[in-house]
């Protein structure tokens, strides 16, 4: 199918993804590949290099790409780079940092968890004294952009306390790889991990990991589960040409790898950042012109998604606003801070400028009976 002729979607999906794609990247998963096949493995190969050169020096770190959604990655990433005896610290500030610490927890790794305020950004002076207190920690973890409010972490100077101390960085960048200029070395990291339906502007179906090759090769049977060994995955991927172990989600890798065709024919990340940046700014001051208040100061916001505070009116209803919001074009997302009555509207995707002023024409329209 030519994607001029397909359908337009019933509504624009204003999430932290998935997301609203192109219709060329739709198009992409119209034709079957085999997972054995060299051309399959070829596009493989490309995607993983174009991830690295994204992040970072293509001789310093490598990448691998895993099945399932970004938690999967999470998972593959501390079950593999955290060895039996090892200690990851967790520095948390929202659902997504919690989560890890969960991970931790299932998994039986030693962990600490810093579990500081959602609406604030994570304490530098606690890090700093929890790595300095406690040797037994071999690692360090935390969210770039934590969705639960639309935080952006300090990753680098909390790098910069990591890399001081000896240890092992993960960043969580699920939410804004792809969307927030960064570099890995800049950041101190050594694991970066992310999803094809985020920024990259992809489909659900796999994650990915971009990692320091000489700590990923380190990790050789660190392993704690069979499906989700960062470094097999790794090995194979490097010594067959792209090749996953298990079933690869095909359709997926492809339409992943037209969605980074055209970040690059957009002008890369810096490009796409300002754009998300100018949906961002369209939706705060629409959104405020209407009564409606963000939750964080703009000094912390990212421009990836924005929670607001639910008006102060007795009659509003979070269900009845999504619903107007849905039959009009847009779906958001509800909140999920735990301490505030909150819904976000995210930035991302193939979303541009004049859809968020209709998204703010939509929100000031009276309500559906």
């Amino acid at each position: 199918m030519n994607p001029e002729q397909m359908p337009d979607n019933p509504y624009l999906l204003l999430t932290p993804g998935p997301l609203s794609t192109t219709k060329t990247v739709k198009a992409a998963m119209y034709r079957d590949w085999c997972t054995w096949d060299n051309d399959y493995n070829a596009i493989v190969q490309r995607v993983r290099e174009d991830l690295v050169r994204l992040a970072g020096d293509g001789e310093t770190f490598t990448s691998v790409l895993m099945q399932g959604s970004g938690t999967f990655c999470v998972e593959a990433t501390l079950t593999t780079a955290v060895p039996p005896g090892g200690k990851l610290l967790v520095v948390a500030n929202g659902a997504y940092g919690r989560r890890i610490a969960e991970i931790a927890r299932r998994q039986s790794i030693d962990h600490e968890l810093i579990d500081g305020d959602e609406c604030t950004p994570p304490d530098l002076d606690r890090i700093e004294a929890s790595l300095q207190s406690d040797a037994a920690i071999t690692h360090v973890a935390v969210v770039h952009c934590e969705t639960t409010t639309g935080m952006l972490n300090p990753v680098e100077k909390i790098g910069r306390s990591v890399k001081a101390s000896g240890k092992c960085f993960i960043v969580d960048a699920m939410s804004s790889f792809g969307g927030v200029p960064m570099d890995m070395e800049a950041m101190g990291a050594d694991y970066l991990i992310s999803s094809a339906n985020k920024c990259i502007q992809g489909v659900p179906g796999f994650g990915f990991v971009i990692g320091r090759r000489s700590v990923l090769e380190e990790t050789c049977g660190q392993a704690r589960s069979l499906s989700l060994d960062l470094y097999d995955q790794w090995r194979t991927m490097e010594d067959h040409g792209g090749k996953w172990r298990f079933t690869s989600p095909t359709h997926v890798v492809r339409a992943f790898s037209q969605a980074l065709g055209e970040l690059e024919v957009e002008g890369g990340i810096a490009a796409r950042h300002v754009r998300y940046s100018e949906n961002h700014r369209i939706l705060v001051e629409g959104m405020q012109r209407l009564g409606f208040q963000p939750l964080l100061p703009a000094q912390w916001q990212s421009p990836i998604i924005t929670a607001f505070l639910y008006p102060q009116s007795e009659d509003w209803q979070f269900r009845r606003f999504y619903e107007d919001l849905k039959s009009r074009g847009f779906v958001i997302y509800p909140g999920k801070v735990t301490d505030r009555e909150t819904f976000r509207i995210g930035n991302i995707g193939d979303v541009h400028a004049g859809d968020m002023h209709r998204l703010i024409d939509a929100v000031g329209m009276p309500s559906i009976p």
